[in-house]
């Protein structure tokens, strides 16, 4: 079993993104999920900020954390060392007291204390307060919790992603966070061996993300500068792909509702509707675009993410869908982001 160290402040849809990387997910307070096995893909996670292998779980105390440290078997052998986190401050643990405390614990069972370079790190996640509350993840019942969850760190994930849309080659306004892009490209099931076709492109970000983990992508927009742009964006940091050693990519000029794909030609479909406000659609009114845009994807893939500033639910049932679940997740006080996974009926 393993403790799951979430990013970002949106438990739930953390915890939905880390099931790409994870079995057996299930919440158990701020900041903190577990899982029962961890596979590969975990890695690739953009709200995952550490993987821990269990040791022990009690309330978010020192001395109950102490008592379930001292009642538990240790199989290792060398250098320890403790870290407490109190995550995002939800109790009023001293960190500094919990190492001490846990890592005398740890001395008078024979371990060695090395703080700069040790052989394994004892991981204490202290976190209090109300779970997150929603359908598709387990645990997630806005139950209260109090956790100190103890275990040895495993792995602490890279979460490497394109720089910020600002310092890329090409930039417009409006494009998505690279974290967001890189967990929307995981749910859509963005993978080494795989291919995920992103048919309204934009600058590229949901392409980006999904060469930088590995998967061959295609992508399309309706606007030729789109398509220019988001071929330098890939070149600047996915590679060329053409035998370079990176994966494979193709951009063209399309339209998101009359794909040039043969029937269940990729893996996945991630996209990022336009936001009626503010972009340029052509030959389309809004609706009859994302329409036609969810309907071609559920020719050409088993599973989508879609992205968009309203609750498109309606329509992808309407294509064809079942709507595994959906998040809405807030950007900025004008812009709440709906994004929505899809299942091929």
């Amino acid at each position: 079993m393993y403790w799951l160290e979430l990013a970002g402040e949106t438990d739930a849809f953390a915890a939905y993104e880390a099931t790409t990387g994870a079995a057996g997910v299930e919440l158990l307070a701020p900041g903190i999920a577990r899982a029962g096995g961890v596979g590969e893909g975990i890695d690739r996670l953009a709200y995952t900020r550490a993987v821990h292998e269990a040791v022990a779980r009690t309330d978010a105390t020192v001395p109950t954390a102490v008592a379930a440290l001292e009642a538990v078997p240790i199989d290792r052998e060398g250098s320890v060392a403790v870290r407490a986190r109190n995550v995002r401050n939800t109790t009023d643990v001293s960190t500094a007291d919990a190492e001490r405390a846990l890592g005398s614990v740890l001395v008078d069972r024979g371990f060695p204390v090395d703080l700069d370079d040790p052989d394994h790190v004892l991981r204490a996640l202290f976190a209090a307060g109300e779970r997150a509350d929603h359908d598709a993840v387990a645990g997630a019942d806005g139950g209260t919790a109090s956790v100190c969850a103890l275990g040895w760190v495993a792995r602490e994930t890279t979460r490497e992603f394109a720089p910020d849309p600002t310092d890329r080659p090409f930039f417009q306004p409006g494009s998505m966070a690279p974290a967001d892009a890189r967990a929307y490209v995981n749910l859509a099931g963005a993978a080494p061996g795989r291919t995920l076709l992103d048919p309204m492109c934009g600058t590229g970000g949901l392409p980006l993300e999904a060469g930088l983990v590995g998967a061959n992508s295609i992508a399309c927009d309706a606007q030729a500068k789109m398509v220019r742009g988001t071929r330098e964006n890939l070149r600047a940091y996915v590679g060329h792909g053409d035998g370079d050693g990176s994966p494979g990519w193709h951009v063209a000029r399309g339209d998101a509702t009359d794909l040039p794909l043969v029937d269940d030609a990729v893996d996945g479909v991630a996209f990022d509707a336009p936001y009626g406000r503010q972009s340029k659609i052509a030959r389309h009114e809004l609706a009859d675009l994302v329409a036609g845009a969810l309907a071609e994807a559920a020719r050409v893939a088993p599973r989508a993410v879609l992205v968009a500033d309203r609750d498109w639910r309606g329509r992808a049932r309407e294509a064809g869908w079942d709507v595994a679940t959906a998040f809405e997740r807030r950007v900025h006080r004008s812009l709440t982001r709906h994004v929505l996974v899809l299942d091929r009926e």
